[in-house]
């Protein structure tokens, strides 16, 4: 196929990936209980490694232990994680992909699981829908600090570099919503404050980590009190001071048009493909399930695709796309088996059922 999704593209820092189709960051849920990577984790990674995409992003991985979101989820917050995570980086490694750990802590909707320790759910500001307390300042700043030595384990393991989880309603982005964070220190209040958390983790990590560390940023702007205004300003900030090798935006669907106010009927991929991005490269995910989709955010400007619910349902997704420029993904509901013959463990399956529509039996 001849495809721009196919060409090289180099990063700021670090390895350049072999072409534009890039694993997304995947809740699996068949991690141990402790956070420790279990034997399904290697398999799914290795299977994802040897079938075309660039760069292999774990799923969210926790910061800390009150961070943890979902049954199995992988756990970076301890050294007794890094075993595992040394074997995935060399299995990714092996097949000549770039590999990346995404960052994670949920904030107060780690409670929506309930393995929050001692039923410590917390957040930037106390939430009675949650039942979350506020963090301290001294809490905020562990968190942070939090985040660079997870970051830090990620490189010690082996993996290129690291992404900063700021979408999706978890800790980062309720500190950026002006709903959630009623703070009134330095981390609440205008758009600047609230942002500070992201970019004193942006900044630790590059501080702390070697030069050639790649750092990404994923960010949302739909639900969870965001504002758009907010997401921009961190989206045009991250890119001119160039912490960041790129970023992840993770809209629910690429197709997204603005709606009233002052981006009415302008798409919202159009609004950051407008940002000069310097040396920063951007791509996207969001219902990406044909070989067409994917050149349509090509053709909008960005510089990569992340390929999620499609790499669930065709493991081999990239080559699919090489081989053919119609190539669609199978239609939903799928079943178990066929599922499992994709390389899903029991435990993913399972999570793949709570996922309207996606399972039939």
């Amino acid at each position: 196929m001849n495809s721009e999704l196919f060409n090289p593209l180099s990063l700021a820092r670090g390895p350049k990936l072999s072409n534009r189709l890039l694993l997304a960051p995947l809740t699996s849920e068949q991690s141990h209980a402790d956070g420790v990577l279990s034997e399904a984790d290697m398999r799914w990674i290795e299977n994802c490694s040897r079938n075309g995409y660039s760069m292999i992003m774990t799923g969210a991985a926790n910061v800390q232990e009150n961070g943890k979101t979902f049954k199995g989820q992988p756990g970076i917050y301890h050294d007794r994680h890094l075993p595992g995570l040394q074997r995935m980086a060399d299995i990714i490694r092996s097949h000549g992909r770039v590999s990346s750990v995404q960052l994670h802590h949920g904030g107060m909707r780690a409670g929506i699981a309930g393995f929050t320790p001692d039923g410590q759910i917390v957040g930037p500001s106390d939430n009675d829908t949650y039942g979350a307390r506020a963090l301290t300042l001294s809490e905020v700043e562990q968190l942070r600090d939090d985040f660079i030595l997870a970051a830090l384990r990620a490189e010690k393991a082996g993996f290129d570099g690291a992404e900063v989880h700021g979408a999706f309603g978890w800790i980062l982005s309720q500190f950026l919503s002006p709903e959630l964070n009623r703070r009134e220190d330095c981390y609440g209040g205008d758009t600047e404050n609230r942002a500070r958390l992201i970019f004193e983790i942006i900044d630790g990590i590059r501080s702390a980590c070697k030069p050639g560390f790649q750092i990404g940023l994923r960010l949302s702007f739909e639900r969870y009190g965001m504002r758009f205004e907010d997401i921009l300003y961190v989206s045009e900030r991250a890119i001119r001071e160039g912490n960041i090798d790129y970023l992840d935006l993770a809209p629910w669907d690429v197709k997204k048009m603005m709606g009233d106010g002052q981006y009415a009927e302008k798409s919202a991929l159009e609004l950051f493909t407008s940002i000069p991005r310097g040396a920063v490269k951007i791509g996207a995910s969001g219902k990406i399930m044909s070989a067409k989709d994917a050149e349509s955010v090509m053709s909008a400007g960005l510089d990569f695709v992340m390929i999620g619910r499609a790499a669930v349902l065709q493991n081999d997704f990239p080559e699919q796309v090489r081989k053919n420029s119609g190539y669609v993904t199978p239609p939903l509901p799928v079943t178990s088996g066929y599922l499992k013959e994709q390389g899903l463990s029991e435990n993913f399956i399972d999570y793949m059922r709570k996922w309207d529509g996606f399972v039939a039996d």
